[in-house]
């Protein structure tokens, strides 16, 4: 039987035998069919440069750079393809010459040189794709970790609500700023809006958030280009970092409070913002963060208590005034501890007959490094701290321990009077404190005045009269003291348990020059009026024996002031009685 045309069946014959051979000895990305057709095509190539002359030993390296392309690239493949081709593709195609057997080993070489040089570039270039790859695949890392540090660096460092800078990161500006020395200035404005709480109650915390968020934004923008940052709540700070003076800062508050004077409109609320500006500006070589910050505070509270919408410059004699009186009254309790404070006592004298009537408790603190305080020195600040209550329970105990032992002197002892301040008549419990107390010292209900302040009677609450009602009941004497300077108004008297109107001293100073009738009849009508309502009036602040002896024309009861005697300890007053 003769060789078809081109030898094409017996090129197919091979071709599967081949295709046969290579099966399963590597992955192949393609059907049977296709790998029969890619070898077909092979096959006919090593036919071709056999039978050609010269032989092109290229077409071995170029069949076997297309089977490992093929993906035919491993050992056991190489050896099936060497085999198959050794045994059987001069065989199959009837190849006739005198040196085949030469031919056939040298284009056999060729196709294993080929094979293992193009393996050889093929994993070099696997290995140059992993590289890149890795490369690649670093580089992206390192980006998206550089994005996620700056994500929470910026999230670390900025308020969610505002996405102003938080307190983090000024902590960090302000600290370089102050670092930076040269002689440089440095200059903060504390910025807290005025009443916020107001427009969260009446709109609720989404439009107060809303209007936050608006307030955030005109403050960034119209002090740019300082840092704005949020401390939270509703107070900002504006660092002005290179400042040349007072000038510069205050610039910017009034640039801030402009621009927040501005009416928000929220969901179709008008929403009005007002601003208070704490300003401090100084140079950076003897201060540090703390400082500023503790003086841009104490600043602000000065903006607020002067009733808001303003600036104020801090001012270092002010300032140094109230760390004083915070530190005088951080001292109080460790003062009640000590036994610090102590008890003198004024006389408060019949004007008919020049008897002790009673004597009023005033309490002096006894200061390891300041001597001797009167009460006009800490009071106030009890009072503002609500360390009154306690100070104030401890100078009403040692009132009637003290007034006790005075009961054993000859003839009838003088009640004695103590102030109680607005929180301790408010406090819960007060009628039975006094109750306690009476009970404790044995003191007589009747010997013992507490006197309160006309503001104190005007509360809107009933508690305080219920409990000074009680404490009447009990036959405690309730005085209103400095009356006149109050209310002064006689008609809610008549239903309050009140026996005594102590006249404040303004209306008495008048009475040192005869001319001076005005305050004379001021004084006539009080006097006149509380008769009516069977009050007793002592008048106050009485210095000389011509105010006595006035007082004493127009009815009044008692008096109590230098004229009778200065408060003394309580052997003083123990041995007037005697």
């Amino acid at each position: 039987m003769g060789e078809p045309p081109n030898g094409q069946p017996y090129i197919g014959v091979f071709a599967r035998a081949w295709a046969k051979a290579v099966a399963g000895t590597s992955y192949l990305p393609m059907t049977h069919a296709q790998l029969e057709a890619l070898l077909q095509r092979l096959t006919d190539l090593l036919a071709k440069a056999l039978r050609a002359e010269p032989l092109d030993l290229r077409v071995g390296h170029r069949v076997a750079q297309e089977l490992v392309a093929a993906h035919i690239a491993s050992a056991e493949a190489l050896g099936r393809t060497v085999e198959v081709i050794q045994l059987r593709l001069v065989r199959d195609l009837d190849l006739v010459a005198d040196d085949i057997e030469d031919r056939m080993a040298r284009l056999l070489g060729a196709v294993a040189t080929g094979y293992a040089r193009a393996l050889r570039d093929r994993t070099l270039d696997e290995q140059e794709s992993i590289r890149r790859a890795a490369m690649t695949a670093r580089a992206e890392a390192e980006q998206a970790l550089r994005a996620s540090e700056a994500r929470f660096r910026h999230q670390a460092t900025h308020d969610p609500l505002t996405d102003l800078p938080n307190r983090t990161l000024f902590a960090e500006r302000l600290a370089a700023a102050v670092d930076a020395g040269n002689g440089r200035r440095v200059g903060l404005c504390f910025v807290d809006l005025d009443r916020f709480k107001r427009i969260n109650d009446s709109f609720g915390h989404q439009i107060g958030d809303r209007a936050l968020v608006e307030a955030a934004r005109r403050l960034r923008r119209s002090v740019e280009p300082h840092l704005v940052a949020r401390l939270g709540g509703d107070a900002f700070v504006v660092l002005v970092e290179r400042s040349t003076g007072t000038g510069d800062v205050v610039a910017v508050a009034e640039a801030a409070l402009a621009a927040l004077s501005e009416p928000v409109v929220v969901d179709g609320h008008d929403v009005t913002v007002t601003a208070s500006v704490g300003i401090v500006e100084r140079r950076t070589a003897g201060t540090s963060p703390d400082d500023l910050m503790r003086a841009a505070g104490s600043t602000l509270n000065w903006a607020k208590t002067a009733g808001g919408a303003r600036w104020a410059l801090y001012d270092a004699e002010r300032d140094g005034q109230e760390q004083a009186r915070q530190e005088l009254s951080a001292a109080i309790p460790v003062g009640l501890e000590r036994g610090e404070f102590f008890l003198d006592y004024q006389p408060l004298t019949s004007l008919h007959d020049g008897s002790l009537l009673g004597v009023e408790a005033l309490v002096r603190w006894r200061h390891p490094q300041l001597g001797v305080l009167r009460p006009d020195s800490f009071i106030g600040l009890a009072e503002e701290t609500g360390l009154i209550v306690p100070l104030g329970g401890w100078v009403l105990a040692e009132a009637c321990r003290e007034a006790v032992g005075w009961a054993s002197a000859s003839g009838r002892p003088p009640y004695v009077s103590v102030n109680l301040a607005v929180r301790q008549v408010r406090r819960p419990g007060l009628v039975q404190e006094v109750r306690a107390l009476l009970r404790r010292t044995g003191l007589p209900p009747d010997r013992l005045q507490l006197e309160i302040t006309e503001s104190t009677m005007m509360s809107s609450s009933e508690e305080p009269v219920r409990a000074l009602r009680a404490l009447a009941e009990l036959g405690i004497r309730i005085a209103i003291d400095d009356f006149g300077t109050g209310y002064s108004n006689l008609a809610y008297l008549r239903d309050l348990p009140v026996t005594e109107l102590k006249v404040a001293g303004e209306f008495v100073r008048g009475l040192r020059t005869p001319e001076a009738r005005a305050d004379e009849r001021i004084l006539a009508s009080l006097v006149s009026l509380a008769h009516a309502l069977d009050l007793t009036v002592t008048a106050e602040g009485v210095e000389t024996g011509g105010q006595a002896e006035r007082l004493r024309a127009i009815g009044c009861d008692a008096g109590q002031g230098w004229h009778f005697g200065r408060p003394a300890p309580p052997d003083h007053i123990l041995a007037r009685i005697r």
